[in-house]
């Protein structure tokens, strides 16, 4: 900008800078008074304390008006932005309640996982997803076999969970080609893999993905290394594949005793395991027991950590039983399967749905060999697992989901009562998360019986 540009009439900026400026030499004349002599008369001091305060009022009128003509004109000069005091001020308290937030792990996969992380992201932006990547299925499968790339799909649904992306981008980024080579491909699976075509390695790639839909808190592959996910039913035999292991029941009926990945030894992501032993929380589910949350745990060092870690463990148990997964299981069959691949006792809470299921849906899922998981709260607290239930359901499109809101509410209030509230120097994070929760009317049921 040209100096003559400041002497010609326009946005009307100049004239609060002059104030601005008329404040700092207001404050100095005044100042200049006081130390000019060692004794001075009443008139000075009450005219240096009046040049003081008023050159004070100069700087703060100045300052307030600079900023709001400032947004003024942006909000009407034809931008596509929306921006005034009011509005600047809520979102800098937004900002700090996010980042004052609790460290949350959610470890998983599917549709669950990313369903969860919706509603957490609104209590913190310490939020660390830690995703399985032993998906062989779908669009992720054909791009992990011919590109050799981890399987983009989990990662790409947590990463867009967490975005704070405009609607037409996430549906860009969700959107599954129907003809054509690329069909039953998801355009965002690709950006994923150019991204990693154009990054140092897959782990940056995410990086990057999630630096351009600025999202809310990180998103982290368990490994890096290429792995595969076995299943050994109860008769001996073993299945190949986490996209066969759910389907199991077609071509080789029976329960799973265990599931393994291969190669044995796999090195976890360092950032994963630090996010762990750091964590305030961290999550397991909810989502498919046997492809999702064990196999995060099948990764060297990972059952460690999170025996090692002060954070609270929760499990999110599924409503609904899977079929060739979990047929019949209650929840404690779920909790179960889970030590039985890590170790006795990694269950701090579990939170159950207690609402009922519409009978038409219900039949819906029996049909396909699904039913509502049995809460046996007597057992699993006979075993020392601490139940939170609640009203949890969400049916999209006939299809029974946990209700995001409503499980980030629960888990926030769990871990703000049992983690910030006991630590003293927090006392003022934990207030924060109170009264947010106040403000949506979260409420939650504790059975410790």
């Amino acid at each position: 900008m040209r100096i003559m540009d400041w002497f010609r009439p326009g946005i009307m900026i100049k004239r609060w800078i002059f104030l601005g400026i008329l404040g700092i030499a207001s404050i100095s004349f005044g100042l200049s008074f006081i130390f000019r002599d060692i004794y001075h008369s009443m008139i000075e001091v009450i005219l240096s304390g009046f040049l003081v305060i008023s050159g004070c009022v100069f700087i703060i009128l100045s300052v307030k008006y600079v900023v709001k003509t400032f947004f003024h004109l942006i909000s009407n000069s034809g931008f596509k932005i929306s921006l005034d005091s009011d509005r600047l001020s809520s979102m800098l308290i937004e900002k700090r309640i996010l980042i004052k937030g609790p460290k949350i792990v959610a470890i998983g996969g599917g549709t669950g996982l990313s369903t969860m992380l919706r509603g957490l992201k609104s209590y913190s932006s310490n939020i660390t997803a830690i995703v399985t990547v032993a998906d062989d299925g779908g669009g992720s499968g054909v791009l992990r076999s011919d590109l050799g790339i981890l399987p983009p799909g989990d990662i790409r649904n947590c990463v867009l969970a967490l975005a704070d992306t405009e609607p037409i981008m996430e549906k860009l980024l969700q959107y599954r080609f129907e003809d054509g080579m690329l069909k039953g491909q998801s355009f965002g699976n690709l950006f994923l893999a150019a991204m990693n075509g154009i990054s140092s390695g897959f782990e940056e790639a995410v990086r990057k993905m999630s630096d351009v839909l600025a999202v809310t808190g990180r998103v982290l592959p368990v490994t890096l290394e290429n792995v595969k996910l076995y299943a050994e039913l109860e008769d001996g035999t073993v299945v190949c594949g986490e996209s066969n292991i759910g389907k199991h029941n077609t071509f080789h009926p029976g329960r799973i005793n265990r599931v393994y990945l291969e190669p044995k030894s796999i090195k976890p992501l360092r950032d994963a395991l630090e996010a762990i032993n750091e964590a305030d929380a961290v999550i397991l589910g909810p989502g498919s027991l046997y492809t999702s949350v064990i196999p995060n745990l099948l990764v060297g060092k990972v059952c460690e950590a999170l025996i090692n870690s002060n954070a609270a463990k929760i499990y999110v148990c599924n409503v609904m039983t899977q079929p060739g997964e979990t047929d019949g299981y209650t929840v404690s069959d779920h909790i179960k399967a889970i030590e039985q691949h890590s170790y006795s006792g990694i269950i701090d809470y579990c939170i159950v749905n207690k609402s009922d299921v519409p009978e038409s849906i219900k039949k819906k899922y029996s049909d396909d060999g699904a039913q509502t998981v049995e809460v046996d709260v007597r057992k699993l607290t006979d075993e020392g697992v601490r139940i939170l239930e609640g009203d949890f359901v969400s049916l999209r499109n006939g299809l029974v989901r946990h209700n995001p809101k409503k499980l980030a509410e629960t888990i926030i209030d769990l871990v703000a009562e049992v983690v910030l509230a006991k630590d003293k120097k927090r006392i003022i994070d934990y207030y924060y998360i109170k009264d947010r929760l106040k403000k949506t009317n979260g409420k939650k049921t504790v059975n410790n019986d």
